[in-house]
């Protein structure tokens, strides 16, 4: 029987978060639950007692009455809370305290800052103060172009305490994917730094900064957070200095309390293939859900150290700063997590005492391979959990943590996504991890696995899919007025259930297993193959850098399944190098994985917030005209597309 790499004490269990819910819901509400599973079943079964109870539970300030939770149960349409006001920035700022701060920052340049909160709820107050003299109204739109700095913290409070809505990229987004995202939208207010340091240079930003103010009239100001290495913003009337707007003020922050569903925030998809999604979602929905996840599947406390490595276009950067919900201590780094070393983000962890830290697969696996050992080489007495999103986590990564980072502690794995802006399956403090598996389905999550009859299946693969409607759904996507994308992007398989991409197993453990996106399965033969499954195995074989497979369906029934390679510096694709991925595709899988070709590129394409994409590939090496199969400017690196649209033109 496989053993499990950890095991929470007793202590741990009894500590946790989830375990004193438990022990309320019992107490108060007479729910009695013996096992995880069994307090998941209630969550799901009885939907409305469970995010009744998050309200009462967290003690969540609102006007108005929590009944009826819900209006309509069909997805998608579903209505939450509709006789309830509240605000977002509320609960955080009510957690103000003179005995901790409320965000501890590190830059690359070793710039450390420590952020009261006296002097956050003041800067909040200030710049409220000024985007409601430049009639900024419950509603509007306030765009940020900010790196994951206090600045933009303080952005985000600002707005949503005035009931507008906020909206961010990171700076390393170019002027055409910010405009893709922010023209949808229309903001009132720019808030952006015309440059950042990323990689040990610097970056100006001054002339996309200009390029996105061209193309926006419905600006009304801009502020500038000024870099001093940039050469700065063409001169216009509408630009003022962040200096100037956020200084000492006596005026308090105040709070609209708009209702549940009224928009808090757009996010957006990562849109490869035409316009992105402009998912909106509420605040009351988010509040319940950031209130939920995070105490209970993180196990995030009061004057704990909460950090996610991220930027503000990722949907972690929104998530983490969830973390003051409970009164954590948000932290903070912007730079690259590989400069000067693989190193550095270990050092932070160190340096700033952290008790949760949060990244992604991608950099776990990087350390893995580049021989990063940081239990040997910090101090990382105080982590206590280390929680890991973005892609599939193999059991490589699993094995590689408690080997090199700490034999004590809690690895939390978990996937969700920029739909809900929060996590389906994760972290659970009161039970074991195995390697490879995500720990359990989220409490409100009716997440099951489907095969294509929409029957539920257990220790088979499937659909992931949610069968009953959460809170966090986005309440529609901006510019979508009778929800044809809506629809289209979640209910087109399955009728009203939500089908969310990814192909699953449930395990009887109630574990997870995540084997990649099912729209880039592998179908070799009507047998599904997860790509996952694939880079596991092809990370093993030394040389390799980076790959990418799909498998392009080809007339009379027939299929090429191809797989490129990205090589380390100096080593070449030969045929020693060729066999040595089959042999480990052949034995860690079986003889369906090894592909049709291997073939040398120098590049794979990701998203800007750092996603593998192999669906454009798919569709350029099908025929598909590249224009139309990817969106360029949703890429990281689109000139990674150029080796893959000369082989199609190459193969006709």
């Amino acid at each position: 029987m496989e053993k499990p790499l950890w095991t929470p004490s007793e202590a741990f269990v009894e500590n946790s978060n989830l375990s004193r819910y438990r022990r309320w819901l019992a107490e108060t509400k007479g729910v009695h639950t013996s096992t995880y599973a069994e307090l998941w079943k209630w969550s799901v079964t009885e939907t409305d007692a469970f995010w009744k109870s998050i309200i009462e539970y967290f003690n969540i300030a609102y006007e108005g009455s929590p009944d009826p939770v819900r209006s309509g149960t069909k997805m998608p349409g579903v209505r939450w809370f509709e006789n309830m006001r509240l605000n977002y920035a509320e609960h955080i700022l009510r957690n103000a305290t003179s005995l901790q701060p409320a965000i501890l920052f590190r830059d690359e340049s070793g710039s450390d800052r420590e952020i009261s909160w006296d002097t956050l709820t003041r800067e909040v107050a200030s710049l409220q103060a000024y985007l409601r003299s430049v009639g900024v109204q419950r509603g509007d739109r306030v765009a940020a172009f900010l790196p994951c700095s206090p600045e933009a913290t303080v952005a985000f409070l600002a707005t949503s305490a005035l009931g507008a809505v906020w909206s961010s990229c990171s700076p390393d987004f170019g002027a055409g994917a910010v405009t893709d995202r922010f023209a949808q939208i229309e903001p009132v207010v720019l808030i952006a730094v015309d440059g950042y340091r990323y990689g040990g240079k610097f970056h100006d930003k001054s002339l996309t900064v200009s390029e996105v103010i061209a193309t926006m009239p419905s600006l009304r100001k801009v502020i500038m957070v000024e870099h001093p290495e940039a050469s700065g913003v063409t001169s216009s009337d509408r630009i003022v200095s962040w200096r100037d707007v956020v200084r000492s003020t006596d005026e308090a922050v105040s709070f609209d309390r708009v209702p549940f569903n009224h928009p808090l925030w757009v996010l957006y998809s990562s849109g490869t293939t035409g316009l992105p999604k402009a998912m909106t979602h509420s605040h009351g929905g988010i509040l319940l859900e950031q209130f939920k996840y995070g105490p209970f599947h993180n196990d995030f406390k009061k004057g704990e150290r909460c950090f996610w490595y991220t930027t503000t276009g990722w949907m972690m950067w929104n998530y983490i700063q969830g973390s003051l919900l409970t009164g954590g201590i948000l932290t903070l780094y912007d730079g690259s997590p590989a400069y000067p070393d693989m190193n550095v983000l270990w050092k932070f962890a160190q340096d700033f005492r952290t008790d949760h830290f949060g990244t992604s697969a991608g950099f776990i696996l990087a350390c893995r391979k580049g021989g990063v050992r940081p239990g040997n080489d910090f101090d990382l007495s105080a982590l206590r959990s280390l929680s890991s999103t973005g892609s599939t986590l193999p059991p490589e990564g699993f094995e590689w943590v408690y080997r090199e980072v700490k034999r004590d502690l809690w690895l939390a794995s978990m996937s969700g996504g920029t739909d809900v802006c929060s996590a389906f399956v994760g972290g659970n403090p009161t039970l074991p991890v195995y390697s490879g598996e995500i720990q359990c389905r989220a409490l409100g999550c009716a997440l099951e696995a489907y095969d294509e009859n929409a029957n539920s299946i257990k220790e088979e693969v499937g659909e992931m899919v949610i069968t009953r409607p959460m809170p966090s759904m986005p309440i529609y996507f901006w510019n979508d007025p009778d929800f044809t994308r809506y629809r289209e992007s979640y209910f087109e398989m399955f009728e009203g259930v939500w089908r969310h991409g990814d192909w699953i197993k449930i395990t009887s453990r109630e574990g997870i297993i995540i084997y990649g996106r099912s729209d880039a399965t592998l179908n070799r033969g009507g047998v599904r193959i997860g790509t996952s499954e694939v880079y596991r195995a092809v990370d093993t074989v030394e040389s390799v850098k980076d790959s990418l497979v799909v498998c392009v369906e080809k007339p009379g029934g027939e299929f090429w399944m191809p797989l490129f390679v990205v090589m380390k510096e100096g080593k070449k694709l030969d045929d020693k190098i060729k066999e040595a991925i089959r042999h480990a595709l052949r034995t860690q899988y079986s003889p369906r994985h090894v592909p049709d070709e291997i073939i040398e590129v120098d590049d794979i394409p990701y998203t800007i917030s750092g996603k593998k994409t192999e669906t454009p590939v798919k569709k350029i090496l099908a025929g598909v005209d590249p224009g139309r199969a990817v969106h360029a400017g949703a890429l990281r690196n689109p000139t990674s597309l150029d080796a893959f649209i000369a082989l199609a033109r190459q193969r006709g």
